[in-house]
């Protein structure tokens, strides 16, 4: 069996990223498996399983774009800002279809957004929605987050569905709310699908259901065709040394590669002005 890899799955709703992991896990023991990228119960689309070492790579995948087409609701706030939660507030003010294509490029960019308080966000050690679902007073700082495009794809008062291109930890929830609340208004997210992640889009996934023992070996996609990398082969006596943390001269050019030791990819190194140095070791 692949002892690494990534199989994509379409996560299907109200399961968690542990549900689908667990279930995964039962069908390539003794091989670890976990994620990289969780996505809410409520969301479907695109979960990146990883199977073996390749967890490593979360790094680097978080620096890959992220699709997403999420459908909001004007005039209603959650304490979660999705239909999951309790409604806070009630507004009866929705701007038209033009106002709303008239402030999207305003969300658009490296914007500084307050993570939703039920998130995974880091506060003194414990995480934001355990304080908030002990009703703790708190409060989480702006964080600059980037939004490479926001397409507006349907508006039926009062609901409206965004396509949005974002980078790593950025929220939809609250792109939602901030949209809101530059009317002067509320809106909390209905669902959301995450429709790529790199070159991972949701019409390459599988299905959880379609997944078994029998198939599982054929959907794992292996590290190099993930990552899109070259890869390299030195002598024995080089990959012992790269595998060691030393340096070592070589002739590629800048960039980041697979190393290879026979078929088994063992690391990424990383090359500048002819020096390779590992970065990432996948054994």
């Amino acid at each position: 069996m692949m002892n690494k890899g990534i199989i994509p799955i379409n996560k299907p709703k109200d399961w968690t990223s542990f549900d689908v992991c667990n279930k995964i896990k039962h069908m390539v023991r003794p091989a670890k498996v976990g994620h990289l990228g969780t996505l809410d119960p409520m969301a479907t689309g695109v979960l990146l399983v990883t199977i073996g070492k390749a967890t490593k790579l979360f790094d680097l995948m978080q620096e890959k774009q992220k699709t997403y087409v999420a459908e909001f609701e004007f005039g209603v706030s959650t304490d979660t800002l999705d239909a999951t939660g309790t409604v806070l507030s009630k507004s009866q003010y929705c701007p038209t279809e033009q106002e709303l294509q008239n402030v999207l490029h305003n969300f658009v960019g490296k914007i500084n957004q307050i993570p939703p308080k039920y998130s995974a966000k880091n506060v003194n050690g414990k995480r934001a929605y355990e304080l908030a679902r002990s009703n703790e007073e708190f409060e989480l700082k702006p964080k600059e987050v980037e939004v490479y495009n926001i397409e507006l794809l349907k508006y039926e008062t009062p609901f409206v569905t965004l396509k949005i291109t974002c980078g790593s930890g950025t929220y939809i929830r609250a792109i939602g709310r901030d949209i809101a609340a530059s009317f002067n208004t509320v809106a909390t997210m209905t669902s959301l699908v995450r429709s790529s992640v790199g070159k991972f889009s949701i019409e390459k996934c599988i299905n959880i259901e379609n997944l078994s023992a029998d198939n599982i070996q054929s959907n794992i996609i292996s590290v190099d065709k993930v990552l899109d990398y070259g890869a390299i082969e030195y002598s024995k006596e080089n990959t012992f040394k790269l595998l060691n943390g030393q340096k070592v001269t070589v002739s590629e050019n800048d960039g980041n590669y697979c190393l290879k030791d026979g078929e088994n990819i063992v690391a990424i190194v990383k090359v500048e002005n002819f020096v390779a140095k590992m970065s990432i070791f996948l054994g």
